[in-house]
């Protein structure tokens, strides 16, 4: 979804595992399907790990809808990758969801209540924009009030937000979902025709790292 207008649909549903067969096979060419990055981004995987990272919104129709793709995608990771998800702040809402996103991250809920985040939203409609909304549901969902509302106020969860503020500027993020490589490429589906299709050109940059390109 755009910075701007977060609430259009960017991307029809028909044809996308046709499509991500179709870029598995061919090599995806600079500037179409993918971007090199002119100024290289921060890289924080261990030494001989290649960075994977997906910007996303828990309010997106499209990186809700990419999430049993995505999960079928982290199951064939190779070990030499290292991904993780970087929520997006286009604005105050995107950013009370990063602040859920990283507070239930320092808390060890962020694997339990991850996919029912996107289901209250996508599913039962919540909006879970404000604190006291958040707070009634990782309540019902077993997490301590209170420990959730001092670690959504703490020094590391706020760093980490900053940090994918900067995150997103350095590989100049304007649309979720979308992935960087290893601080050297963007690639998302208003590149590649679908957002399915995005993740076989970043199999492809995985290689390209790989190989030291």
């Amino acid at each position: 979804m755009k910075r701007r207008d977060f609430s259009q649909l960017m991307l029809g549903c028909a044809g996308l595992a046709a499509a991500q067969g179709a870029l598995a096979q061919a090599q995806p060419v600079e500037g179409q399907q993918y971007i090199r990055l002119a100024q290289p981004a921060p890289v924080a995987a261990p030494s001989g790990k290649i960075e994977v990272l997906e910007f996303f919104w828990y309010g997106c129709p499209h990186c809700n809808a990419l999430e049993p793709t995505m999960e079928a995608w982290l199951k064939k990771l190779p070990a030499d990758v290292a991904f993780r998800r970087v929520p997006v702040a286009f604005s105050a809402m995107h950013e009370s969801h990063q602040r859920l996103f990283y507070t239930l991250e320092a808390l060890g809920q962020l694997d339990a209540l991850h996919k029912k985040i996107f289901a209250a939203m996508h599913v039962q409609r919540q909006r879970l924009d404000k604190e006291a909304d958040q707070l009634a549901f990782v309540t019902a969902n077993g997490v301590d009030g209170v420990k959730f509302t001092e670690a959504s106020k703490s020094f590391s969860v706020l760093s980490k937000m900053r940090q994918a503020r900067q995150l997103a500027d350095a590989y100049k993020i304007d649309g979720v979902p979308a992935f960087g490589v290893h601080g050297r490429y963007f690639t998302a589906g208003s590149l590649t025709g679908s957002n399915e299709a995005a993740l076989g050109v970043v199999d492809a940059l995985i290689q390209k790292v790989r190989k030291g390109a």
